[in-house]
């Protein structure tokens, strides 16, 4: 509506413009002497009108040419960035295709493995404790019993991935979030004898967030750091507000995560680690997302990697 009032006023403009052009056209040759007359009448009035006329037609030709021209412009620049919105949308449906079938199939293959490696686990599981003990059988019973419990934690991953999710959230606060991820990731940072640190920012409002399933990303992104840091190094838990939001941080002293794959992480399957599944991320992604929320990483100032989760502020303490 603006652009086509200023075309309008380019249009407009280019009369007056060429109005007042004629005028001083006019004047300016009265001015030097030149006299209009026929019939040895004075028609000076008649050329002006004229010639006036003649230049305001001229300029409003011109200002609608302009006017035209930038049309064209405009709607070429709409059609363009209507075009690609519509691949970028296409792209997007044919990766959402692609991941509703592969976590279908997922899940399918995940219920048909889960039966079969509990049975495995649990026999070897009854080879090491049998009574004539062999160092040889428990190296192997113990080597049979982690790689199905690898291969356990990928089945869980697939399910979780493939899995509707299903968020019931309640008003609770950042601390509260943080007490029941550390209570379940305590063993894990105790053995490494990673430092903890809390900086959680006074007087938070609660969030608006289902805690089983923000504990799981929480749990998720406290075992990543785990991993990533060395022996002794430190994990930070932040909570502040922004941008309206309660802001949860996880940030280690590990390595960090490259420039280049900080977008990467977060697709399914991609992982940078041997014996990683590349779906702890993912799924953290579509749990916070479903809050309303998002999640991003940066970088720890000094080195490391900063995971920050954004959850809505509960509907009570807005």
């Amino acid at each position: 509506m603006e652009s086509s009032q200023t075309f309008r006023r380019v249009r407009w403009w280019g009369a007056a413009g060429g109005a007042l052009l004629g005028a001083i056209d006019i004047a300016s040759l009265v001015w030097l002497g030149v006299a209009f007359e026929m019939n040895g009448r004075d028609v000076t009035l008649l050329v002006a009108a004229f010639f006036g006329s003649s230049f305001t037609l001229l300029g409003y030709l011109v200002g609608w040419a302009v006017e035209a021209r930038h049309r064209e412009r405009d709607a070429a620049a709409v059609i363009r960035s209507q075009s690609e919105a519509i691949g970028a949308a296409r792209a997007r449906v044919a990766q959402s295709e692609k991941l509703a079938a592969l976590g279908q199939l997922a899940a399918a293959i995940a219920h048909e493995v889960r039966n079969p490696l509990a049975v495995i686990r649990s026999a070897a599981q009854g080879l090491a404790e049998g009574r004539t003990p062999d160092a040889e059988a428990e190296r192997a019973s113990a080597f049979i019993m982690a790689e199905i419990d690898r291969l356990a934690n990928l089945v869980n991953s697939l399910l979780a991935f493939a899995r509707p999710l299903h968020v019931e959230p309640r008003s609770v606060s950042p601390g509260e979030l943080f007490d029941r991820a550390l209570l379940l990731a305590a063993d894990e940072l105790t053995a490494k004898q990673i430092r903890l640190a809390r900086d959680e920012s006074p007087a938070l409002p609660p969030a608006w967030a289902d805690p089983d399933l923000v504990c799981q990303v929480l749990l998720g992104l406290l075992a990543n750091a785990a991993e990533a840091v060395p022996p002794g190094g430190e994990i930070t838990l932040g909570a502040r507000m922004n941008d309206g939001a309660v802001e949860l941080a996880v940030t280690d002293s590990g390595p960090g995560v490259p420039q280049e794959l900080r977008e990467r992480i977060f697709e399914p399957f991609f992982t940078t680690r041997p014996r990683g599944t590349g779906l702890g991320l993912a799924v953290a992604k579509e749990i916070v997302e479903a809050h309303g929320g998002r999640i991003v990483v940066g970088e720890r100032p000094g080195g490391g990697a900063r995971f920050t989760v954004q959850l809505p502020v509960a509907r009570m303490a807005a």
